[in-house]
């Protein structure tokens, strides 16, 4: 299971006063997607950022990165997130790749920590397993949102 060993670090512990943080999220895979935000809109609150946050929908996950590096130019932390369920065509990598590549690009290229909250599944089931739901094993939008949040507060200090 990948989520062992996740960081045990308290979002309210952070010093995230004047933070502004972004949420740019896919709209395919409606329950998968809301379960993701969720996740995402709970670790902002649990940041003390709820209010502050601003939050993009794209159509899927290939347009994360233009739009995450939009935002970069003015937040300090973007947290991207989508999802890609294998098919039975080659569009299943293409996409992830696009999306991972692109998405490293923002952070390294703006020094703007972009948190990854992207799955890649290979069926549905592997989605909502992962995506904050009542009966997931993972929360992967707060986790993602959670990692954006920490680098940019440690980056604030360095």
């Amino acid at each position: 299971m990948s989520g062992i060993g996740s960081p045990s670090t308290e979002l309210g512990q952070l010093q995230t006063e004047g933070l502004k943080v972004a949420v740019v999220a896919a709209s395919w895979h409606e329950q998968v997607m809301n379960g993701l935000l969720d996740g995402a809109q709970r670790a902002l609150r649990d940041a003390g950022l709820d209010e502050s946050a601003t939050l993009v929908r794209v159509p899927g996950s290939f347009e994360l990165p233009v739009a995450a590096r939009r935002l970069a130019d003015n937040h300090d932390a973007v947290v991207a997130l989508g999802v890609v369920v294998r098919g039975g065509t080659p569009h299943f990598e293409y996409v992830c790749a696009a999306a991972t590549e692109g998405l490293t690009q923002v952070s390294v290229q703006t020094g703007t920590p972009v948190g990854f909250g992207v799955l890649t599944c290979d069926d549905d089931e592997q989605a909502l397993d992962r995506a904050g739901l009542e009966h997931s094993s993972e929360d992967k939008g707060y986790e993602a949102t959670a990692a954006a949040v920490q680098t940019a507060v440690t980056l604030a200090h360095v």
